[in-house]
């Protein structure tokens, strides 16, 4: 990316010297370090079947490997930092030992997590709260400058498909994430990837 104020939408340094071109759709691939994702068929549970299941994502096309130790389903409750770091902080190891090139990306709403996910081998934040749930994540996000997945949602595991009132969802989503884009853009955050968040706090209607 350039240094002046021109944001090349196109372009993301995601490993601090290299570009990539995103004007092309990039795989990601899904580890659940989790019992209870809503997605059954991404939960993994052994450093074998980890290993076996991203080796697949990776020879079917993935560039991106997304790790989460947290269920963001409806209604699932949340746990304590430790417990997250421990799910996750061994996985990204493994992951990058075997794989070095393939870029990670650490799906969680903490700063903590985030930045020590990032000092252990992962490239990519990836916040489903967009940075509600945590005020220290935009500025941990600007210090570490690293790529940031901003994801729209309205409140969170608990309550959040009771929020599903709009009177027009693609302008208030839009707003929504702007408002907090121009709050990363502040901080000197240069490389946000904004997500819609299909199926957090909106119906399929």
């Amino acid at each position: 990316m350039g240094k002046d104020n021109n944001y090349d939408s196109k372009n993301m340094n995601i490993r601090g010297d290299k570009l990539y071109d995103l004007s092309c759709p990039m795989i990601m691939g899904i580890v659940n370090v989790t019992p209870d994702s809503f997605y059954k068929e991404s939960r993994l549970v052994n450093s074998y079947q980890l290993i076996d299941e991203v080796t697949a994502m990776v020879d079917a096309g993935a560039q991106i490997i997304d790790v989460g130790g947290i269920s963001t389903r409806p209604g699932a409750d949340l746990m304590s930092n430790e417990e997250e770091l421990k799910r996750i902080i061994p996985v990204i190891k493994e992951i990058r030992s075997k794989f070095p090139d393939i870029l990670i990306s650490v799906d969680t709403f903490r700063a903590d997590v985030a930045r020590q996910a990032i000092d252990n081998g992962a490239n990519i934040i990836n916040d489903v709260y967009g940075g509600r749930f945590d005020d220290e994540m935009f500025d941990t996000v600007a210090e570490l400058q690293v790529p940031y997945i901003l994801m729209h949602s309205r409140g969170d595991a608990s309550n959040m498909q009771s929020l599903c009132d709009y009177k027009d969802v693609t302008e208030e989503v839009c707003l929504e994430l702007s408002e907090s884009l121009l709050k990363l853009r502040n901080k000197g955050v240069r490389d946000v990837i904004i997500d819609p968040g299909f199926g957090f706090a909106k119906t399929t209607e």
